[in-house]
């Protein structure tokens, strides 16, 4: 649970900066992949991921522009892509202006149970890197070079001189 605001705004930076990597990596094309039918689709877990900022932070009473959690998926992977890199930055921007320190151990209602603000900021950033993850079997199955987020992808080894662990 984040207690300080300077301890988010560090990994907000850097986990927001790789989910999105994971969305400038994907195409119009692949956007309807699914693992399987009657499944989410990329670009159904992209959006979600895209709305969900406003739909959690919402809850806590920060205020900012975003997509809502009931708008339509849009059939362009860079309006997805830029539609998070706008509501990124502007959570970000909000929870420096509207909250402090202190402002992380004050709880809200959140699904059912009570959080405290820090911790809802910690559930935000986990949530991204579950959906991350099923994105990125999803871009290797619609034929999409996969980003390395915590290390080099397949891809980005022979690019960094290296020979891929073996599978």
């Amino acid at each position: 649970m984040f207690t300080t605001l300077k301890s988010f705004e560090e990994s907000w930076k850097h986990e927001s900066a790789l989910t999105q990597k994971i969305l400038d990596g994907l195409t119009d094309e692949s956007l309807s992949q699914a693992i399987v039918s009657n499944h989410r689709t990329i670009g159904r877990i992209a959006w979600h991921i895209v709305t969900s900022l406003h739909e959690m932070l919402s809850r806590t009473g920060l205020v900012f522009e975003a997509p809502h959690d009931d708008a339509p998926v849009p059939a362009s992977a860079s309006v997805i892509a830029e539609s998070y890199r706008q509501a990124s930055n502007a959570l970000s921007e909000a929870i420096k202006q509207q909250w402090t320190d202190s402002t992380l151990a004050e709880t809200n209602e959140m699904y059912g149970d009570i959080w405290p603000k820090g911790l809802t900021l910690t559930v935000l950033i986990r949530h991204q890197i579950h959906h991350r993850g099923q994105m990125t079997v999803l871009m290797r199955q619609a034929g999409l070079p996969v980003p390395g987020v915590y290390g080099p992808s397949l891809e980005e080894w022979s690019s960094i001189g290296m020979q891929p662990p073996e599978v």
